[in-house]
């Protein structure tokens, strides 16, 4: 049997990160589900680390996200003001450690100039555009937010519209955001 966690199935929430205009924004909505059942709708799924210099956005299991952002914490402190370094040495441990490659979570980490997915397959990915997301309603809420970045509105307008639409369409998502702004 292989120590590698399954991959996880994203139901539950949609993570949207978008930088424009000198602004990156990480976006969240607070839905949990447990099958086809909705038990929460105001979780709060984006936090502030390192002083509120970084902002988290986590999709998965719950108490296994909030593992991997104290281990993020604990390299954001090793490694002040290395926002790459930190996440990759997250990856890294994540990947290699018996116990964290069995978490099931995603991880949105965000600077004022820097986006990155994390995973626990080891990757630490940095979007070209400026926009990524991850969770069951990531990839409607990345299109449209991919769709808008070419308009007037600036980062925060881009992630609440993308989410709204995220929302319509995946019944995992919802409409109570949490917005941070870097």
């Amino acid at each position: 049997m292989s120590d590698a966690a399954p991959h996880p199935n994203w139901h539950g929430t949609t993570i949207l990160a978008v930088r424009k205009g000198g602004a990156t924004v990480v976006a969240g909505d607070g839905q949990v589900s447990m099958g086809q059942t909705i038990v929460k709708g105001n979780a709060r799924k984006v936090r502030r680390l390192a002083g509120g210099k970084v902002v988290a956005g986590f999709a998965g299991a719950t108490a296994d996200a909030f593992t991997l952002i104290e281990r993020l914490e604990a390299k954001l402190e090793q490694y002040p003001e290395q926002l790459a370094r930190a996440c990759v040495d997250l990856a890294k441990d994540w990947r290699t450690d018996r116990y964290l490659r069995r978490l099931e979570a995603m991880l949105i980490v965000a600077s004022a100039t820097e986006i990155f997915t994390v995973t626990g397959m080891g990757d630490v990915l940095e979007p070209e555009s400026g926009v990524t997301a991850i969770g069951s309603g990531g990839n409607y809420a990345l299109a449209a937010a991919r769709a808008l970045m070419d308009s007037d509105l600036d980062a925060e307008a881009i992630a609440r519209k993308a989410m709204g639409i995220a929302a319509d369409i995946c019944v995992y998502t919802n409409r109570e955001l949490v917005v941070e702004t870097v």
